[in-house]
């Protein structure tokens, strides 16, 4: 689905939740908003830097830099450990600091996953495939966190970790982040829920996560 006319931005800390039906544009905003797919027209701006008018090799810098991708289906090397498919993302980053073994200890403990580090993912339930997933999102320290249907797969008792710990890396890492979703409910512990239809953004409304005193 093409987006027409989508116009929004968004606080760095923010958490918006972007909702709407199959076929909505949702997933076309994602990878334009991660620099996976380039804009026929308009622009994305992050920090000031006009994304879709990148060529190649700088968006691809620049999704090294400051995103950090959760996808619906975890996306995990199967003959990788889970620590392994943790810091692979640092390695792919081009960071020419060592991993911080503290971070990621910290990162995993919060996460509940810090035993299960030794495992495939083929030893892991599908949460704690998810729970890796988001570690290796976050492990970078992102700027920006976008996420596309983070509990499609999950039941709901680990929909629920899931999204606590979404909006507590959000609050305690100061990440942006943007959670694609067709489900209600997930998207209501956003600050701010946008909604699509047809390739339009159709409402934009107060999430759980939004303070009385917060200007949008």
């Amino acid at each position: 689905m093409a987006l027409r006319s989508a116009t929004f931005s968004v606080d760095r800390g923010e958490f918006v939740s972007i909702v709407g039906p199959s076929g909505s544009g949702k997933s076309t905003l994602f990878y334009l908003l991660g620099g996976l797919t380039q804009a026929t027209s308009g622009r994305v701006v992050i920090d000031g830097v006009d994304f879709a008018s990148l060529g190649d090799t700088d968006r691809t810098r620049m999704r090294k830099s400051k995103i950090g991708f959760i996808f619906q289906r975890f996306n995990l090397l199967p003959t990788l450990s889970a620590r392994a498919n943790i810091a692979i993302a640092h390695e792919i980053s081009g960071s020419s600091e060592p991993l911080d073994q503290k971070y990621l200890t910290h990162l995993t403990d919060l996460l509940g996953i810090s035993g299960r580090l030794d495992h495939r993912p083929s030893e892991l339930s599908g949460g704690e495939q998810q729970r890796v997933a988001i570690a290796r999102a976050l492990i970078t320290r992102p700027a920006i966190v976008l996420a596309d249907e983070p509990t499609g797969n999950l039941d709901t008792e680990n929909s629920d970790i899931v999204l606590e710990m979404l909006r507590r890396s959000n609050k305690e890492f100061r990440q942006t982040v943007l959670m694609i979703t067709h489900n209600p409910e997930a998207a209501s512990v956003g600050d701010r829920i946008i909604h699509m239809r047809d390739g339009h953004i159709t409402g934009i409304e107060a999430g759980k996560g939004a303070v009385e005193t917060h200007q949008w």
